[in-house]
């Protein structure tokens, strides 16, 4: 009976980490380029009491065996990485990547970070940062007095010198991608670092090896799904609800059992 209790507890703890996975993948509904993230679940190991297989005498075997399940347990929390929508700000420094790829920022460490977050304005000196002031990487410094920004697809940015027609190129973003971004750091702040997981970044122009176009005066929202998220947070409550009704039935039993026990 205990073990059934160890068992039951299990899905109970796995319920209730799916069900914080998505209370915050709702709380981030509206986060700039946030990434629904779903939780992954493996049974744990089996009590095997008799192999599929095996001699059940000298000339016959066991068809199947009799192994006893003890529970579940959630291996990883996975990142769904499929592209937000892209909503118009009509920010000229307000960036969003359709596609593949990662902003690079550096952090006051020193250490680069990776976003998908492209809220970015100049700082005192011109130069392009986050919200946090972590400047993007590489540097663009926007000259004090200058016409309008324009950044292309590619990542090439330029000015208009006032009072002239004549666009003069600053500067040109790149963009990160890894070979596997599940394995990516979560920093908060939207930021991201690099793990042996996720591997060495691969760095280029925008549109090329792969890598996605950025949108001027367009930010990515979040790829949660309200609807499917409300859905899924009811099938993890009534899981929840289906595991206190079984340790509640396994503990009345118990009490049955012990009071027996003790009328004997």
């Amino acid at each position: 009976m205990n073990s059934a209790l160890d068992v039951i507890a299990s899905g109970l703890d796995a319920s209730q980490t799916m069900m914080n996975t998505i209370a915050d993948n709702l709380a981030n509904e509206n986060t700039t380029a946030f990434k629904e993230e779903v939780p992954e679940f493996q049974t744990l190991l089996y009590q095997n009491n008799i192999q599929p297989g095996g001699q059940s005498t000298g000339q016959t075997v066991y068809p199947s065996g009799l192994e006893l399940g003890t529970g579940v347990q959630v291996t990883g929390i996975k990142d769904v990485e499929t592209q937000g929508t892209l909503s118009t700000t009509n920010n000229p420094t307000d960036l969003a990547i359709n596609g593949s790829g990662f902003f690079q920022v550096l952090q006051p460490s020193g250490q680069i970070a990776y976003t998908r977050d492209g809220s970015f304005q100049p700082n005192q000196n011109g130069q392009l940062v986050n919200a946090d002031g972590f400047q993007v990487i590489p540097n663009i410094t926007i000259p004090a007095g200058s016409g309008p920004v324009t950044i292309g697809l590619d990542g090439t940015v330029s000015i208009t010198t006032p009072g002239s027609n004549v666009s003069t190129q600053i500067g040109q973003l790149q963009l990160a991608n890894f070979v596997n971004p599940q394995g990516l750091q979560p920093l908060g702040n939207n930021l991201f670092s690099q793990t042996t997981a996720s591997g060495n970044p691969i760095v280029g122009a925008p549109q090329t090896n792969g890598l996605g176009s950025i949108n001027q005066n367009m930010l990515e929202s979040s790829n949660v799904d309200v609807v499917d998220s409300l859905v899924s947070m009811i099938s993890a409550e009534r899981a929840y609800q289906l595991g206190t009704q079984a340790a509640s039935a396994v503990d009345n039993e118990l009490s049955e059992l012990a009071q027996a026990a003790s009328g004997a």
